[in-house]
């Protein structure tokens, strides 16, 4: 199995808001993975002491020991609870009703021998590639179908934030988990995974240099250093030329990418 990590922050003037990480059990027979990207609050608060990446550390942490020690939990249920106990270790100190309480985007994968479980929500991304190298994007396009325009109101899309007809995060209510996209694949229909966050993506979904396949192709030859490299070099080479309409120039970036065992191998000296 061959399995590697990169986040870079988007600026050294702000800390960095993803969280990721990933664990395997005893067996070497399995293992699950966690990707959040903690949303940027604009100006004017969002009712929280503690701040984004305390959120994200917190409910990372919940949801990948479940994801884990948990196993015959569904991972939706899993984001759930994790959302649960977030919000009961702040609410106390700080105003959860608040349109902007501290959210994040979530990917989730966890696998055995015999499948691949996912859980996506919002606009991170998770790319499951076949034996044949076929790629299939797991997406939440919820946010994508919001018109750009209206998305520059911050108003307009806190009216939208966690509501029915517009995007859903995970934040401090535990229902939103029932609004992820899930499924499950057979262990034998993957070979790799791979969970980015929307600024590892970019160079596929905002810049066009390479389709989903191409950039598991990079993945696995440049690893998720060469990714991100990749991207801030097209951020700045765009920012030079006067850019492209967003709200961060460069974001935090990070990506996840895994080689499954296959399921047939025995498990590997010391896994």
């Amino acid at each position: 199995m061959r399995f590697e990590l990169a986040t870079v922050p988007g600026t050294a003037e702000r800390p960095n808001e993803d969280w990721a990480s990933l664990a395997l059990p005893a067996s070497g027979q399995g293992g699950s993975l966690v990707v959040l990207d903690g949303v940027t609050p604009p100006r004017g608060g969002d009712g929280c002491v503690h701040g984004v990446p305390w959120f994200t550390s917190h409910l990372g942490g919940a949801l990948l020991e479940l994801s884990g020690s948990r196993r015959d939990m569904p991972l939706a249920e899993a984001l759930a609870l994790s959302i649960r106990r977030t919000a009961d270790a702040h609410r106390d100190s700080c105003d959860l009703s608040h349109v902007r309480t501290p959210q994040a985007t979530v990917v989730a994968v966890r696998w055995n021998g015999e499948s691949v479980e996912h859980l996506v929500l919002s606009d991170s991304t998770l790319l499951l590639e076949a034996p044949d190298g076929v790629v299939h994007a797991v997406l939440d396009d919820r946010l994508d179908r919001i018109p750009r325009e209206v998305l520059r109101s911050l108003s307009a899309t806190d009216a939208l934030r966690n509501r029915d007809g517009g995007f859903f995060t995970a934040a401090a209510d535990p229902a939103v988990a029932a609004r992820a996209v899930t499924g499950t694949t057979p262990r034998a229909d993957v070979r790799a995974v791979a969970a980015l966050t929307d600024g590892a993506s970019r160079w596929t979904d905002l810049f066009a240099e390479g389709s989903w396949a191409d950039l598991m192709e990079l993945l696995r030859k440049e690893g998720p250093n060469g990714l991100v490299g990749r991207v801030r070099a097209l951020e700045a080479a765009d920012a030079r030329r006067g850019g492209e309409t967003r709200w961060k120039t460069h974001d935090d970036a990070t990506a996840v990418y895994a080689e499954l065992q296959a399921p047939s191998d025995p498990p590997l000296p010391g896994s």
